[in-house]
């Protein structure tokens, strides 16, 4: 279903007290989301605990030993391309949440480097989103909002190839700068006290002896690569296969469950030993569930108060007077507030895009820049929005606060509004088409 940008009438304002403020945490459970949240919280609670069974068994250290102790004299290297492969998932194959999972390990791979927990996310679930972002073949965004605007499917790629790669050389240049000082002077990081007891950790590890493994460790790293063979076939083939999608999620976080504790009992642990430290992984989490609720509620706060379509209706207002170029950067801007309420790509397509291509079209914006417009202001802001589910899950499996990573990113969401903008202003210059 789409919105018929017609239908618009002002109702009464709906009962809706400000108590419920404070129990829209629990009511969403019960809305049309709550399924979505249900499944959310199963995830991490299943990443939470294999990452507990893989730590305390010693089958992560093996992995990063074995990985540092061959590339670690070109450690740089490494991070450009472990980025520009998460960036990859996310532009082609519309992969976001989906990258949790490995957050930890790229976390345990960026204490073993010498850096710290920010690298960490930087380098997989941050690079997973730019190239979300910059997409060029993303189904969930770039594909459904092309189908509603009635383009030829992933049409316009030739344009957002350079986008893509602008986006990566920005990032990487973010993020190769901030490794490098850090390592130079470890006391920069900004969460340096925070990062001490896991760092610590891992620079004690003897990479030169224990990167060549025991029996039951190798058994054990064996049955978790082909978990994580499993997961990437997921991950890949979710867009191309009817039905995988809708599942991806729970049943990448399953994978990983299954590849954890496998790995565990195969590395020596006993399943009562199992059993416990899947509890601790468990307890480890759960205090950051109450945030993932609060963050979700505040888009039923604003659906059941009838405040959403209103916020809509009276911004793409504004667009009949407005010149192409500012009509384009309208629809970014539009696209990154709706973001703070709705973060799914899809379902803002939905609401959004019947709304805006009309005034589109009327003010002589391509339908092909309006998407693109679209899509920047979906996708980046993931990684902004304290209401984004995903950033409060891998900022929960770390010592870094929000306050700190807005802190840390500040800088990199300037120069990609600048580049963006940049883009959509080139594409508004040449009536980027078909249509």
């Amino acid at each position: 279903m789409v919105i018929d940008p017609n239908s618009f009438t002002y109702i009464d304002p709906p009962d809706y007290p400000v108590w419920r403020w404070f129990s829209a945490p629990v009511e969403v459970l019960g809305s049309e989301d709550g399924l979505l949240v249900v499944v959310i919280i199963v995830f991490i609670l299943m990443v939470g605990g294999a990452f507990a069974v893989l730590e305390r068994s010693g089958i992560l250290r093996e992995g990063i030993a074995r990985l540092v102790y061959k590339y670690g004299g070109q450690k740089y290297a490494l991070l450009l391309v472990i980025s520009f492969v998460f960036m990859a998932l996310g532009a082609f194959f519309g992969i976001f949440e989906e990258v949790v999972p490995l957050v930890p390990v790229m976390l345990a791979l960026s204490y073993t480097l010498g850096w710290d927990s920010l690298v960490g996310l930087g380098m997989s679930v941050l690079a997973t989103n730019m190239g979300f972002s910059a997409a060029i073949t993303n189904p969930f965004t770039i594909g459904i909002a092309q189908k509603i605007a009635g383009l030829p499917l992933f049409s316009g790629a030739w344009f957002r190839i350079p986008i893509f790669l602008a986006i990566y050389a920005v990032f990487s240049i973010f993020l190769v700068r901030y490794a490098k000082k850090i390592e130079r002077q470890p006391e920069a990081s900004l969460v340096f006290e925070q990062d001490k007891a896991a760092r610590a950790k891992y620079l004690a590890y003897d990479l030169a002896s224990n990167s060549r493994g025991e029996g039951g460790l190798k058994r054990a790293m064996a049955w978790l690569v082909v978990s994580l063979v499993f997961i990437f076939a997921v991950l890949i083939g979710g867009p191309f296969i009817p039905g995988l999608s809708d599942y991806a999620l729970p049943l990448v976080g399953l994978l990983f469950l299954v590849g954890g504790v496998g790995s565990g009992v195969l590395a020596g642990l006993s399943w009562r030993q199992v059993g416990r430290i899947l509890g601790e992984g468990f307890t480890g989490i759960a205090p950051g569930i109450l945030l993932i609720l609060m963050a979700v509620s505040v888009k039923h706060i604003v659906l059941t108060g009838g405040v959403l379509d209103t916020i809509l209706q009276a911004t793409a207002g504004s667009f009949s007077q407005a010149s192409p170029l500012v009509a384009a950067m309208l629809i970014y801007f539009l696209a990154l507030l709706i973001e703070f309420f709705i973060g799914s790509g899809s379902a803002k397509a939905f609401l959004m895009m019947p709304i805006l291509l009309p005034l589109a079209d009327l003010v002589g914006v391509t339908r092909q820049v309006t998407v693109t417009a679209y899509c920047f202001g979906d996708g980046f802001s993931n990684m902004i929005y304290p209401t984004n589910p995903v950033l409060l899950i891998v900022l929960g499996l770390t010592v870094v606060s929000y306050a700190r990573w807005v802190r840390w990113t500040a800088v990199l969401w300037l120069w990609v509004l600048l580049v963006t903008m940049a883009f959509l202003g080139i594409g508004v210059l040449i009536q980027l088409g078909p249509f």
